[in-house]
């Protein structure tokens, strides 16, 4: 039996996670900001840097359950120090990173500690919470993965741009060591446990109002990563915007994020159907016109402020169903949430970076665009269908 602590100390605790949600996640966006820089400094097309996002994201998908389930019997704080070190050792290799391979073996190092963090982290939040608050420990969580949107990726851009890209990796690492030298210290020991299993896999694809959601979010995801993988050197290239501008686009962008959250917790309950639609539908259209927009600037910072907003409600959207369709299988289904989401970034990061190799970079938004249709008509679709995903749950 764990000894009582203090709300303040259980707090404490809740808050470090949310931190930790926030590194994690700046890591694995921070690049989107800095491709222009690591293509440079090595002499590469920026389109032939961007695979590095499609590995760092498909290792990600295909590893969170295989690695869950591996080590689903080790005491978690062990198993989270365990995680920080693999992170922050490959951030020193970023760092370092002598020739691009280097770096891209450096990102799979970080993605596979990424991809068990993210398996364990929400019961683990759920489980040091004081008595009685796990949904704001969740929210909490929730709020350190947006904020990463929203500061870390803009704040990542702007470190590289005035000290270098290393740098900005060096400083995550150092934040990371920080972080998890707290953690050891505050919290206490905790066993595994309510994990699911891998029998709980098929079970939940015996389920097609779930199966058909996992596939909105593939569609869904691959569209807007097509598009803003490609965002820093769209706006510099095809736009020719100045580099400032492109991290204020990150920044805003991000921003909206949050007032994405704020609509979805107050309409959400309201018009759940009706709010998952519009938003599809507002985000395919932002891609459409991003060629248009592009030499506007306030015209496109109009529409990244839409676009941003529109991301993070579908993501809300999608993640509250997710959960009511599997409640006696969260972690699991989170955990493929989660692989399933990567598996739509690595795509739309492969696309794009196709699009823009073999096609005109100019095009990223319009293919975006075209998969979001295809997505907005199998929303449709699935909610004439299996009318219980018309409802939050």
């Amino acid at each position: 039996m764990q000894t009582p602590v203090s709300r303040k100390t259980a707090w404490l605790r809740v808050v470090l996670l949310a931190v930790a949600a926030f590194i994690f996640n700046t890591t694995e966006f921070v690049p989107v900001g800095l491709l222009s820089d690591i293509a440079a400094s090595f002499s590469m097309k920026t389109p032939e840097v961007g695979i590095m996002l499609t590995i760092y994201a498909w290792v990600v998908a295909l590893m969170s359950l295989p690695l869950m389930l591996a080590t689903r019997n080790v005491e978690r704080r062990l198993l989270l120090s365990v995680i920080f070190l693999l992170f922050i050792l490959s951030h020193i290799l970023s760092l370092l990173a002598w020739n691009f391979w280097v770096l891209v073996i450096s990102r799979i190092g970080i993605a596979l500690a990424h991809a068990i963090f993210w398996s364990i982290t929400a019961s683990l939040a759920i489980r040091v919470a004081p008595a009685g608050k796990k949904t704001q420990a969740l929210s909490m969580l929730a709020t350190g993965t947006a904020l990463a949107m929203v500061l870390g990726v803009p704040i990542g851009r702007v470190i590289g741009q005035y000290l270098g890209w290393r740098i900005t990796f060096g400083m995550i690492g150092a934040s990371a060591l920080v972080l998890m030298l707290m953690l050891i210290k505050l919290l206490p020991e905790l066993p595994s446990e309510h994990t699911g299993s891998l029998s709980s896999v098929p079970m939940l694809f015996r389920r097609p109002a779930l199966v058909s959601m996992y596939l909105l979010v593939t569609l869904v995801v691959t569209a807007h990563y097509t598009a803003y993988s490609y965002i820093e050197p769209f706006m510099q290239v095809i736009a020719s915007q100045g580099e400032n501008f492109t991290t204020f686009l990150l920044l805003i962008f991000g921003t909206a994020g949050i007032v994405g959250s704020i609509i979805f917790s107050v309409l959400g309950n309201k018009f759940p159907s009706a709010l998952l639609l519009s938003a599809i539908g507002l985000i395919t259209l932002c891609m459409g016109l991003l060629l248009f927009a592009a030499i506007h600037p306030v015209a496109v910072s109009v529409l990244c402020v839409m676009w941003g907003m529109g991301m993070m409600t579908i993501g809300l959207a999608m993640q509250v169903r997710v959960l009511s369709l599997a409640p006696d299988a969260t972690d699991v289904a989170m955990s493929l949430f989660s692989g399933i989401y990567n598996i739509g970034i690595g795509a739309g990061a492969l696309l794009g970076n196709q699009v823009s190799l073999h096609f005109k970079m100019a095009d990223v938004g319009n293919v975006g665009a075209i998969l979001g249709l295809l997505a907005l008509f199998w929303c449709v679709f699935i909610f004439r269908r299996y009318p219980q995903l018309r409802s939050n749950g």
